[in-house]
């Protein structure tokens, strides 16, 4: 395979380490118990909560292997990404990551939750659970940075989020599923946009919750009945939003937004791209706000996290992706730690020129978050 991605199975096996520092664009820490959330959120809330639980539906879509490594459970057991020392050890000095940039795990369900005021405290009472614990005092060096959640149903209290969490001193990024409904250009979102903007984040997608409750059909072509259908399928969102942010206008009426498509893939960002700049070609009349092509556009403001990377057979077809996609300037490493299909950095991008492996590892990140 072009490129090598070792899937770390093997306990007490360590690792090589990177030869320089990486940024880690998509780490998910974990809630040893959600009844930690009971002392963030409102009184009314809590009694809510206490009588029903969190609650939130499941896809139906389960991995055959397992949601996490083999190894990755914590020495003194739970659930793994519960432990911020043990993630430490594991992933940031065993691989040199200088910066993890934590995503979350479970809490994406927020976004398909039909209550859209239990969704909006919910995600109010993670975003005060981050900053006060994996943020706060776990966080003494400031290595750990984090994605800040918001409900995409209520876009104007996703936006008062922005503002009340956003000029938290370790919160890098907004973040909600990318399995939304409609695409992400419809002017419903535009405060969640306009907010980020003032405070200097970008706006991150991540797949995971596609067929849940509100979200419907997981795929362009309705409901598939394999895990591996579903997994493979998943960039198909991330395609349909980057298409419509473009020709909605949402980076000419927001010219200092950034999106980050985070898991969704790689492989269809030049093709969405070079499509796109063909349509534009005939039917521009339709987008007259548009003054650029619109791969331009992509270009400047859509970064794309690497994890799952497209192994292609050869080195030389996967460098020609690398460069159609501009890399060099769009691509951040993300190594999913610590699920089943965790990229290994050493053994990820052998292939690649150190300068532009240079980039992908860590300055493109470095200049995004802000963190030279």
């Amino acid at each position: 395979m072009a490129v090598t991605v070792e899937r770390e199975a093997v306990a007490g096996a360590r690792p090589r380490r990177a030869e320089y520092e990486l940024i880690d664009c998509d780490v998910h820490q974990s809630i040893k118990d959600y009844r930690e959330l009971h002392a963030y959120l409102p009184e009314a809330w809590r009694k809510y909560v206490s009588a029903r639980g969190f609650g939130g539906p499941s896809s139906g879509y389960q991995t055959s292997v397992g949601l996490y490594r083999k190894d990755v459970v914590p020495p003194g057991g739970g659930e793994p990404g519960t432990d911020p020392d043990w993630l430490r050890r594991q992933l940031m000095e065993q691989y040199n990551v200088k910066y993890a940039l934590l995503n979350g795990g479970g809490i994406l369900g927020i976004a398909a939750l039909p209550d859209a005021d239990f969704a909006c405290v919910l995600a109010s009472a993670y975003n005060d659970w981050l900053t006060a614990t994996w943020l706060g005092e776990h966080n003494a060096d400031g290595r750990f940075k984090g994605s800040m959640m918001v409900a995409p149903q209520d876009p104007a209290a996703a936006a008062k989020e922005i503002d009340r969490v956003g000029e938290h001193a370790h919160i890098v990024q907004v973040m909600f599923a990318s399995a939304v409904t409609p695409p992400m250009g419809a002017k419903q979102y535009w405060p969640i946009y306009e907010a980020a903007e003032r405070q200097g984040l970008p706006v991150a997608v991540h797949p995971g919750v596609e067929g849940r409750s509100t979200t419907g059909p997981p795929t362009a072509a309705g409901w598939v009945s394999k895990y591996i259908e579903w997994h493979t399928c998943l960039p198909q969102k991330a395609m349909s939003h980057a298409v419509s942010l473009v020709c909605q206008g949402v980076f000419v009426s927001f010219p200092r937004l950034r999106i980050v498509f985070t898991e969704c893939g790689v492989g269809w960002f030049p093709h969405v791209m070079w499509r796109l700049d063909r349509n534009y070609k005939s039917l521009r009349q339709e987008v007259p706000w548009l003054t650029r092509l619109p791969s331009d556009y992509l270009r400047e403001h859509v970064r794309l996290t690497s994890q799952p990377i497209e192994e292609p057979p050869t080195d030389g077809q996967f460098l020609g992706l690398l460069e159609a996609m501009d890399a060099g300037r769009t691509l951040l490493f993300s190594s999913d730690y610590p699920h089943w299909d965790f990229d290994n950095p050493v053994e990820a991008f052998r292939a690649v020129p150190e300068g532009l492996k240079r980039r992908i590892f860590y300055e493109n990140a470095a200049e995004l978050y802000g963190l030279r």
